[in-house]
């Protein structure tokens, strides 16, 4: 992508001013997305972007810099810049480079950009014609199919120079139903880090119909009761709870700054018994996967959470110094526009011993949340408020009414230690987070669970 040559002579100026640390991030990247509504394709975007991304340390102090211009006067001009936030005089020589390669643990067969657009579309009409056709309440479907193609080298002053290379494809399907001026929606957006084999072996039966069966359940649902109630999460993008209001706080973009509620809790008790919390970049193909970190590190798991015990932290380089701790390939970033942070890959927590049935089962009156929507919340305090996208009421052990406008509020480490039963059903969902770094895949994930008491905002109060 770049010369090794010349990526010597940018870490080399990047340390003229008394850096103690220099990086080069390469980027070369390809996007395509597709948009089919009303089962025609309504847009077709491609793209490609290039770009390098320049970072000096001394000591906690972290300067970046980015430029699209790979010339040499340009490369040397964006390090110059980012050396010229470090104040003091150059004593620093670079490790001698190695190249290598990121081992390959997640393969790929078909490349996105060599398979033709018709085959692509093909796929998503499928998809579209099973979710418009799963009852006549349906009155729109909006498939996009997003594929891209990453390549990135990494060098460093400590000598670490490796190349990897990261296929990601993902079908996002929205399906909307409506009837005397209720409009309802579902949605399902499986992806992974894989060629687009992974996007023609979709099961589309489960997942269009999934996403319009949820439509039109919705229509027939009753305004949710508000109040406290046991809670049941189910699986797969239910861990989105916790990844926002835990799995942010265990991040040493908090940790290290002391704005989070687990930090310097290393050995407390921060959650129940029930809860082993992971963060797991190797498992293969996984949406949230990735081989190395965008700082070069080795992707590894790591254990946050172990059976209610804090055992650490998600770690990038500067967090690192900042915490005197071992980064854990944790540094993440949209692209080479974003200087790394502390970011999750697969968050997700390990499967416990009791069958869904028991769970529903042993609930007397409470709240199922099957499938979660959105929600917002405060990385500092750990407080947050989700909606979910499909819920129903648990009477007496089973499931009955349908409900809609339901709301979860809580505290993360709070909900945590409220875990009363965790089943073995473990699935993950994939999702975009947002932070420090930009956007970047995550894959978030759970068995279905209880929480034994959360706040439910509805649009009723409790009978």
């Amino acid at each position: 992508m770049l010369s090794q040559s010349l990526i010597e002579d940018v870490l080399h100026e990047a340390l003229s001013t008394g850096g103690d640390f220099s990086e080069v991030f390469v980027e070369d990247r390809f996007n395509h997305l597709l948009t089919l509504q009303g089962g025609k394709l309504e847009s077709s975007v491609s793209g490609r972007d290039f770009g390098v991304g320049i970072r000096v340390f001394k000591g906690e102090q972290s300067v970046y810099a980015y430029t699209n211009d790979s010339s040499k006067e340009g490369l040397l001009k964006a390090a110059h810049n980012a050396a010229q936030g470090i104040k003091g005089k150059s004593q620093q020589t670079i490790l001698p480079l190695v190249k290598e390669t990121a081992p390959p643990m997640h393969p790929y067969m078909l490349l996105p950009r060599e398979v033709e657009k018709r085959r692509k579309i093909d796929v998503m009409k499928k998809a579209s014609n099973i979710a418009t056709n799963y009852h006549s309440t349906i009155e729109q479907v909006k498939i996009r199919l997003m594929d891209q193609e990453q390549h990135v080298l990494i060098a460093n002053s400590e000598g670490t120079y490796v190349e990897d290379k990261r296929v990601y494809n993902r079908l996002a399907i929205l399906a909307v139903a409506a009837r005397n001026n209720q409009m309802e929606q579902g949605f399902y957006g499986p992806g992974a880090l894989q060629g687009f084999e992974f996007i023609e072996g979709l099961d589309l039966e489960h997942y269009a119909g999934e996403a319009a069966r949820i439509a039109v359940t919705m229509l027939d649902a009753e305004p949710c009761p508000s109040g406290k109630f046991p809670v049941i999460i189910d699986n797969e993008f239910g861990g989105v709870i916790f990844h926002e209001a835990c799995g942010h706080g265990l991040e040493a973009t908090a940790v290290a700054k002391n704005q989070s509620v687990f930090a310097n809790r290393i050995g407390e008790k921060v959650a129940s018994d029930l809860v082993t919390y992971i963060d797991d970049g190797t498992i293969q193909n996984e949406w949230g996967s990735i081989n190395i970190d965008d700082e070069g590190e080795k992707v590894r798991k790591n254990v946050l959470i172990e059976n209610g015990i804090l055992k650490g932290y998600l770690i990038d380089k500067l967090g690192a110094r900042r915490m005197g701790m071992n980064s854990t390939g944790s540094g993440r970033r949209e692209s080479y526009r974003f200087a790394p942070t502390s970011r999750m890959t697969n968050t997700f927590i390990a499967p416990g011993t009791s069958t869904p049935e028991d769970i529903i089962a042993n609930t007397e009156n409470g709240i199922y949340a099957k499938y979660m929507g959105g929600g917002q919340v405060d990385p500092a305090s750990g407080d947050y408020n989700f909606a979910v996208m499909e819920a129903y009421r648990v009477e007496n052990g089973k499931l009955t009414t349908p409900l809609r406008g339901a709301t979860l509020i809580g505290n993360g480490a709070k909900t945590l230690q409220l875990v009363d039963m965790v089943g073995n059903n473990l699935a993950h969902g994939a999702g975009m987070c947002g932070s420090a770094s930009g956007s970047i895949p995550v894959n978030v994930g759970q068995p279905m669970l209880r929480v034994s008491e959360m706040t439910v905002g509805g649009q009723k109060g409790d009978e």
